[in-house]
């Protein structure tokens, strides 16, 4: 996810060529804060906290609506001290599975873990992840159990997915792409209402017979809540110009990321909707840091 972001956050740069007079935004570098550690909260509180001035930016991922469930003394509410600027897309996860285990289809996997409770694991990078979310929303609809194996990194789930020693992982499409086309995976199930279109055959939650199983990792900028209205929509024009370019386009394509052109009411009112869903499913699970 921090190579998507990173790769994402190039928009940022095309932002200084707006500066006609050192007394106009902006006239000096933007800073931008990707925080990764403890869900996110550290560098989330640090630009809900900033200085309104629009020379610091978050850039975050869906996981933020998971840390108020998660976290409760955060020192910060993201609806209150985060105005959102821009959607930098979304991407799917799929579950992926190893090639040696005996299912070839969802329902064959939902079928096993029913029939011997308790025998099944799955891998994430961290409590609260988006991956995470996804691989719970999943049990939940599936109505099975499954042992949470809490990771450092994705490469190390891979390495145990290839190695089977765990049974399935929600894993960020680009990740996935190659490993299922060498046929060193199992494709399961696409973690979005709507087929991948790079994984034109794996099925969605709901065509799977999953109902509430879907989710997807977005990418978004925000700054500090009180920052002045004309810097957010010059972000925010500036963001969509960028991410518009066919270069960026193809770049996004790789990367499994499909851009969504949002509002930044809109985003607003998404991740309002998304923190009280996500709250709902991490207290239905028993989730806990």
């Amino acid at each position: 996810m921090k190579s998507i972001v990173l790769r994402l956050l190039g928009f940022a740069t095309m932002l200084l060529p707006l500066a006609a007079h050192a007394d106009t935004w902006p006239s000096r570098p933007i800073n931008a804060v990707i925080p990764f550690g403890a869900g996110g909260t550290i560098g989330t509180a640090a630009v809900a906290k900033a200085d309104p001035d629009g020379y610091i930016i978050l850039a975050h991922s869906s996981a933020l609506t998971a840390a108020p469930a998660l976290f409760p003394n955060l020192g910060y509410d993201a609806a209150r001290d985060l105005a959102s600027v821009l959607m930098l897309g979304s991407s799917a996860n799929v579950m992926i599975s190893p090639v040696t285990r005996p299912w070839k289809t969802v329902q064959e996997f939902i079928g096993e873990a029913r029939a011997k409770p308790g025998s099944i694991s799955f891998g994430s990078v961290g409590i609260g992840s988006a991956v995470h979310i996804s691989s719970e929303k999943f049990k939940l609809a599936a109505g099975i159990e499954a042992t949470h194996v809490h990771y450092r990194g994705g490469s190390e789930i891979i390495t145990d997915i290839l190695g089977g020693r765990i049974d399935f992982y929600f894993c960020p499409l680009a990740t996935a792409l190659p490993l299922i086309r060498e046929n060193r995976v199992r494709a399961l199930v696409v973690s979005t209402p709507k087929r991948a279109v790079e994984l034109p055959e794996v099925p969605t939650p709901e065509e799977a017979g999953l109902k509430g199983a879907e989710s997807a990792i977005w990418f978004g900028v925000f700054v500090p809540s009180k920052t002045p209205r004309d810097i957010v929509d010059k972000l925010y024009a500036a963001g969509t110009k960028v991410l518009t370019e066919p270069a960026m386009q193809e770049s996004l394509k790789k990367l499994g990321v499909e851009t969504s052109a949002i509002t930044p009411e809109e985003m607003d009112a998404l991740v309002v909707r998304e923190t009280a869903a996500t709250t709902e499913l991490i207290r239905a699970a028993g989730i806990k840091q």
